[in-house]
């Protein structure tokens, strides 16, 4: 039997200006494997076994270096400084105003026209019982109009539980505001299987907040009972994607904050879970984060073929990004993005992969 190798790294390729990628393999003991390239600190692939032991990578992604660089709608990346939107690319901290690089209509969206998700990182494997590497970047100071030198730390560990952990750190030199999060498109079924309307989700939120006609959050908080956004209970994400619901017209789809029902500021807490009935696949979402993105890939426009080989189209998979709310630096009402000198952001999420 040939040994497993829990951290393999290989070439990816070279970007148009000639910066080398390379692509980090983690494997467990019970061969579970995810990839990791260097761009972005983008997932590549997650392959897991389905009920009859047949493995599946469960993310979208592509072959090609080069695809990732010219037409990634986010596949698998860091996101920062600030994950999902900030009004008209503008905030205002300790008094002064800090215009932003604008990406998305009059907003800010994902940390700007070159956000973590097209930086280089550098990578370092961590040696221990479980497969894990630390990709580190230091964003400078007005990188998109984010005030301070932000010096970033994603740690990417697969566990013999078959769960990704991912845990974010940052310190800052200058007061700043930080989201980061990680843009991973699932499909339990497997890459290029399909839509994922006939999964079932259940999240863990009583409440969301309901956003306008440019996705900004309207500063309320609403409550999910009687509408397409309750799923307390298991439930199809097919059940409520075509409702005439004025917020499921307005995100084309599910492109939603959902509030976390936590017990404490700073332990892993459940906050969605999703099983795919075909494959008998499930995933857990756990985060100390405060609030996840249900995210049902709505401008996914079947121009892009992905790595099986195929076109991608609307519905194909689902995004569960775990955040702080979306606009807070414009929201005083909502939780704190606020990184000072001296303090540390720390944040953890797993994605726990099991078979019924």
């Amino acid at each position: 039997m040939t040994a497993i190798v829990p951290v393999q790294k290989q070439a990816f390729g070279k970007l148009v200006d000639g910066t080398p990628v390379d692509q980090y393999t983690l494997t467990n003991n019970k061969l579970a494997e995810v990839k990791i390239i260097t761009y972005g600190g983008i997932i590549t692939s997650i392959r897991v076994p389905d009920r009859k032991g047949v493995w599946s990578n469960v993310v979208l992604g592509f072959d090609k270096l080069a695809d990732y660089e010219t037409r990634n709608p986010y596949f698998g990346a860091i996101i920062g400084r600030y994950g999902n939107r900030i009004a008209d690319s503008k905030f205002t901290l300790e008094g002064k105003e800090y215009t932003l690089a604008v990406n998305d209509g009059p907003n800010a969206l994902h940390g700007g026209l070159k956000g973590f998700d097209k930086q280089v990182w550098e990578a370092t494997v961590i040696e221990g019982k479980d497969p894990a590497i630390a990709l580190t970047y230091t964003s400078p100071d007005g990188e998109e109009g984010y005030p301070g030198n932000l010096k970033v730390k994603v740690v990417y560990t697969l566990t013999i539980l078959n769960e990704l952990r991912i845990d974010y750190s940052a310190t800052t030199d200058k007061t700043t505001v930080v989201n980061l999060t990680n843009h991973s498109y699932f499909n339990l079924a497997g890459n290029g299987s399909g839509t994922i309307y006939n999964q079932i989700l259940q999240l863990n939120a009583d409440k969301y907040t309901p956003v306008n006609e440019k996705l900004i959050p309207t500063g309320k908080l609403e409550s999910v009972a009687a509408t397409p956004f309750d799923f307390r209970s298991p439930k199809l994400i097919d059940a409520g994607i075509r409702s005439g619901h004025p917020q499921v017209v307005a995100g084309r789809g599910y492109d939603h904050n959902f509030v976390i029902n936590r017990k404490s500021k700073s332990e892993l807490e459940l906050a969605a879970s999703v099983y795919d009935p075909a494959s008998g696949r499930s995933m857990r979402v756990l985060t100390t984060e405060p609030a996840i993105q249900f995210y049902t890939s709505n401008f996914i426009d079947g121009t892009l073929v992905g790595s099986g080989g195929g076109l991608y189209r609307q519905g194909d998979a689902l995004c569960l990004e775990t955040q702080h709310f979306p606009d807070s630096p414009n929201q005083p009402n909502f939780p704190t993005t606020t990184l000072k000198p001296g303090e540390t952001y720390q944040t953890t999420t797993v994605y726990a992969f099991s078979t019924d």
